[in-house]
């Protein structure tokens, strides 16, 4: 019987980390035992994605998995940022974590940060979704039975008015020409809503749609 390690999932609540999730729990080498997300104090929302931290909690309810929201200040500099996430480390190593699980794909200069926040740690990242080619990666999820919808878009790659939509591969069919399937160089982000590893849907509804700080935002809502 191999000693399974204890994993921690960087949980952003979308389709990637989904789907890492999703690997991690078949592997034998580990055993997740929750979720960790970092939430904007201000807005009470995922940076990026801007999802609200009480869709956070459901998908974790319905996933059956503890989570950890680390808050972080608004505007957050670099060293409020390493302050934070050192004091959650340090917690994490405490409780017996071996692991984090990442669910990146192809940015090497993010994987590198993420390594090197835990290097010396006694912690190490996991990224089991890396280098997944993405041109047929969000048809395998769509396959899988995982949903998602856009929360968040860059106008300047992505036509506004898919903000709130369901990713699905119609809607891929419809991306301009180059985007990444994935939303990998930053195109969009997504809110995972259910799958395979959900006991039932997350119900939602699409509220406002706003830009902020040159991106689009779909205001995603319990429903």
């Amino acid at each position: 019987m191999t000693h399974k390690r204890k994993l921690l999932m960087s949980w952003s609540s979308g389709k990637d980390s989904a789907w890492a999730l999703q690997q991690l729990l078949q592997d034998p080498h580990f055993e997740v035992v929750g979720l960790f997300t970092t939430v904007n104090a201000a807005f009470d929302r995922v940076a990026m994605h801007g999802v609200r931290a009480e869709l956070l909690r459901r998908q974790a309810s319905t996933l059956g998995l503890p989570l950890d929201i680390i808050t972080l200040p608004w505007p957050c500099t670099n060293a409020d940022y390493q302050q934070r996430m050192g004091a959650f480390i340090a917690r994490a190593k405490a409780q017996g974590i071996e692991a984090f699980g990442f669910g990146d794909l192809l940015l090497e200069d993010v994987r590198q940060y993420r390594e090197n926040q835990l290097a010396g740690t006694g912690i190490e990242a996991v990224f089991p979704i890396w280098h997944t080619p993405t041109r047929d990666l969000p048809y395998t999820m769509f396959e899988s039975g995982l949903r998602a919808v856009i929360t968040c878009l860059d106008p300047k790659k992505v036509p506004v008015e898919f903000a709130g939509r369901e990713l699905t591969a119609g809607l891929l069919a419809q991306l301009p020409e180059g985007t990444d399937p994935c939303g990998e160089n930053g195109e969009f982000h997504t809110f995972v809503f259910d799958g395979p590893l959900f006991d039932g849907p997350v119900k939602i509804k699409t509220g406002e749609v706003v830009e902020r700080d040159g991106f689009v935002f779909a205001d995603v809502l319990p429903a």
